[in-house]
């Protein structure tokens, strides 16, 4: 008997990917099945405002009848499986919006890169996932959509950048999803929504166009309801391309293959803090007590990280800087059109000198040899994903934690953009709950370009945890 519509959404993608290739069930199926799934549970959270079913079905029957052109016997074929992307991504002939009123009628005519290999690799795209306004922010909230809520609370945020995407997987709108990182913004809503987001190497994940292609500090990365599906989507988005100057080749092995056969680490350094950030004690107790079961396999764990004393000025200037390269213009002629916090990291990038942005460019060098230094005698470095636990929606932002008042709309995510300045790969497994019945995100940290590496750690330390990976129903309280 072939599995129902509902129960199709929550199987893992793997489940879902080993159905398609025997021919067990259809890519429309699966298309009927999400969409089912979205009217039923979207309208608590708004977590994908934009469909295209039609442009799905279309792609469907391209895999299913012809898939000239695709890379069907590649690792990362995903056979017709549907996926969302985050509205940051240009999907050719689907309204993109960048979550900004100026582009609220936005329809691009050619797909982003990262699209278009996915397309290439069989995936079948059936909608976009909500973020805030020029994905500034981790809550996710804007002019054109609204706000996204948390599917365990909806009175809370999900978190942000990539918002919608976390909420859509974890209430089973989609088996994968995509999303992007600057400073947490694949990390943060995967710990608030109890999902998995990697952030990867730079160049792991080809994109194009951007304003500043040489530019390390912002990627795309793989959003999934667990370790493996992560990997699974990461093997679908991997490879290089000519449009990519920082596109690294795809590995010779799958990274599912890494995350499908777990392994423990050697050493693992654990830091509730990374010596700067105030954070929550209870997350950083639950976040302690996860990190422990390592020992559970072996594995050494101490109480070590690498010196990140001047990360927040680094971080601060670069990401004001790029700020500039992409916004600079639109704040010349829209002012009035973007909201404060855009405007005011925009003006911080032009009036810094050029000496600050070579004194951050020197900060972030030692930083990255200080981390070298560390991965000498560590395989991980392990810390909390978020400093609080999801917070009320209409709250644009945390303004203090631990009693330490922040600055900046951005430095309740010094925690997340810390690990970003390293180029190393980052990924947020759930490791637990708040009294209150809230996830909690487990950052880990393995050297650059360790995909592999890392997934299978995060797998072994995701098996001892137990994570339940299936889809919640969104809790609405009276």
């Amino acid at each position: 008997m072939p599995p129902s519509s509902d129960d199709l959404t929550r199987l893992s993608a793997r489940a879902v990917l080993a159905l398609l290739k025997r021919g067990e069930i259809s890519p429309p199926e699966l298309i009927d099945a999400a969409l089912a799934r979205h009217a039923a549970v979207d309208g608590a959270v708004n977590a994908v405002p934009t469909l295209c079913p039609e442009r799905a079905r279309a792609a469907a029957r391209r895999v299913m009848e012809d898939a000239a052109g695709m890379d069907v016997a590649g690792p990362g074929w995903l056979a017709g499986l549907p996926v969302l992307i985050k509205d940051m991504t240009d999907v050719a002939g689907v309204r993109t919006t960048y979550g900004s009123p100026l582009y609220a009628e936005h329809v691009p005519g050619r797909s982003d890169v990262l699209v278009e290999t996915l397309e290439r690799r069989g995936a079948v795209v059936l909608g976009k996932t909500n973020t805030p306004e020029w994905a500034a922010g981790a809550n996710t909230f804007n002019d054109v959509f609204g706000a996204t809520r948390n599917p365990y609370d909806t009175r809370l945020t999900c978190g942000g950048s990539s918002g919608g995407a976390a909420v859509a997987l974890a209430t089973g709108m989609a088996w994968l999803a995509t999303g992007s990182d600057m400073g947490g913004s694949l990390r943060i809503p995967a710990a608030f929504c109890g999902v998995v987001g990697l952030r990867p190497s730079p160049g792991r994940v080809a994109r194009a166009p951007t304003a500043d292609p040489w530019s390390p500090l912002s990627v795309e990365g793989p959003m999934a309801r667990d370790v493996a599906d992560c990997a699974v989507l990461l093997d679908a988005q991997a490879g290089a391309t000519a449009a990519d100057p920082l596109a690294l080749e795809a590995p010779a092995h799958p990274f599912l293959a890494a995350a499908e056969r777990p392994q423990a680490p050697r050493r693992v350094g654990w830091s509730p803090d990374l010596g700067l950030w105030p954070v929550d004690p209870e997350i950083a107790a639950i976040c302690a007590a996860a990190v422990r079961r390592f020992e559970d396999a072996g594995v050494a764990v101490d109480d070590a990280c690498p010196d990140f004393a001047d990360a927040r000025a680094v971080f601060q200037a670069l990401r004001a800087d790029a700020f500039v390269t992409q916004l600079g213009p639109v704040l010349e002629t829209h002012r009035d059109r973007l909201k404060p916090e855009v405007v005011w990291n925009i003006e911080q990038g032009l009036a810094q000198t050029q000496a600050d942005l070579s004194a951050a460019k020197r900060g972030r060098a030692a930083l990255a040899a200080r981390v070298a230094a560390f991965f000498e005698t560590h395989d991980l470095l392990a810390c909390p994903t978020t400093v609080v636990p999801p917070f009320p929606v209409e709250q644009r932002y945390v303004e203090e934690a631990g009693g330490r008042r922040f600055e900046t709309y951005v430095d309740w995510l010094g925690i997340t953009y810390t690990l970003t300045l390293t180029g190393c790969p980052v990924i947020s497994i759930p490791c637990g709950s708040t009294a209150a019945g809230l996830p909690v995100g487990l950052q880990l940290m393995a050297r650059p370009r360790a995909e592999a590496a890392l997934f299978s750690w995060a797998a072994l330390l995701e098996g001892l945890l137990g994570w339940p990976a299936a889809p919640i129903d969104p809790v609405v309280p009276a």
